[in-house]
């Protein structure tokens, strides 16, 4: 079977789970109704599917509140059935909907994840006088190294996201952050494809407190507490008193101004200074591509729509510059690191690219490799090698 039919399987077993999904819930509700649970001995339904059906706590709490979900709103059926509604956001539907908000409430939770789920309900409902604290804490160490302590802070919401902090210390910082819209492709309700990887993964966590604030937890060093304590006293005469959130959204607009000059997104492009090579990527072909893509991948994918991801985007000619495609607007468009990879392989085929992949066990990155090396990497020899 071609990629095509086994996704068409996929696709019906998929929808097979969700019909039986929607059964088994819909027969749950009847069972729970009839508190046919007391009958078998067990003094709630959740202890029922834990110790009877073998399911754990969390598959248990999840279908529980479905269960008693069903019972009062039989239209959530129909959503479940067809794949519109999560299971795991389930929980947090229960916390807000109601019968007077019913028809408008539902919808917002089609297609969204646990997480964004906790987000729709805190817009929904936030947490009242959302606490605003800073405290450092000891957190616990592996044998092998000293225990050290744990920042944490809540402050208001950042509007972009925070960067991933590589740690050489467990120190946990708690911030907060705006709501992350920017990194969902246009063309899907789930996250953009290729994203990092999950925060679970990065030991962060993202508790949705209100429509804006967020509580970020993540760990941090020592070093990073101390060049922390050193931006502070840097801006301290223009942000006197100023809170770690805002510290760090300093930082972060610094970072982000500097990333939109190098796409020459600024609002007064310098004119070249020196004519430059027909090859050469100008910084006005960058700025219009970058706006024109939205700052997405726009590799297309066969089911419809664009790849869409923010992450890792390199610009990508249409036609390879060594087969004579010129640095063009029109020539130049948007591509995520793997889309890049994976065109440069239609391109040059596989025998070719796997000679630069990157490694995944902590040798030198490929360009790094290749500047050692005294070599060109993929995206020079896409440019230059013909044929």
């Amino acid at each position: 079977m071609n990629a095509r039919d086994l996704s068409a399987r996929l696709s019906e077993l998929l929808r097979r789970e969700h019909d039986c999904m929607a059964d088994f819930l819909v027969a749950l509700a009847d069972f729970d109704r009839r508190r046919l649970w007391v009958e078998l001995g067990y003094s709630s339904l959740f202890w029922f599917l834990h110790r009877e059906l073998g399911l754990s706590k969390g598959a248990a709490f999840y279908r529980k509140t479905a269960a008693e979900l069903v019972q009062r709103f039989p239209e959530v059926i129909e959503p479940l059935r067809d794949g519109r509604l999560c299971i795991s956001s389930i929980a947090e539907l229960a916390k807000v909907i109601s019968p007077e908000n019913r028809a408008e409430v539902l919808p917002r939770f089609f297609h969204r994840s646990k997480h964004e789920a906790a987000e729709v309900a805190a817009e929904i409902k936030p947490v009242e006088k959302a606490p605003r604290r800073e405290v450092v804490t000891a957190v616990r160490a592996p044998a092998t190294e000293e225990a050290v302590p744990r920042l944490e802070v809540v402050a208001a919401a950042l509007p972009v996201a925070a960067p991933n902090v590589v740690t050489a210390a467990p120190f946990e910082l708690l911030e907060t952050r705006g709501s992350p819209e920017n990194l969902v492709d246009a063309n899907s309700p789930r996250a953009a494809a290729h994203a990092p990887s999950s925060r679970e993964a990065r030991a962060e966590s993202v508790e949705p407190l209100s429509a804006d604030l967020r509580r970020l937890h993540f760990n941090v060093s020592r070093r990073f507490l101390a060049k922390l304590d050193a931006a502070r006293d840097a801006l301290s005469h223009s942000h006197f008193g100023a809170s770690t959130e805002e510290i760090l959204e300093v930082g972060l607009d610094l970072l982000l101004a500097r990333s939109a000059k190098r796409k020459g997104l600024v609002q007064k492009p310098l004119a070249e200074r020196r004519p430059s090579k027909p090859e050469h990527l100008s910084a006005e072909v960058k700025r219009q591509v970058w706006l024109r893509d939205g700052g997405r991948c726009q590799y297309p994918l066969d089911s419809g729509g664009i790849c869409g991801s923010t992450y890792l985007l390199e610009f990508d000619h249409r036609e390879a510059e060594a087969l004579g495609g010129p640095p063009t607007v029109e020539n130049i468009h948007l591509l995520c690191f793997f889309h890049n990879q994976l065109a440069a392989r239609k391109v040059f085929g596989d025998a070719l690219m796997d000679r630069f992949r990157r490694r995944s066990n902590g040798e030198l990155s490929d360009s790094a490799r290749f500047r050692r090396a005294g070599t060109q990497s993929p995206c020079a020899l896409k440019k230059k090698r013909s044929g």
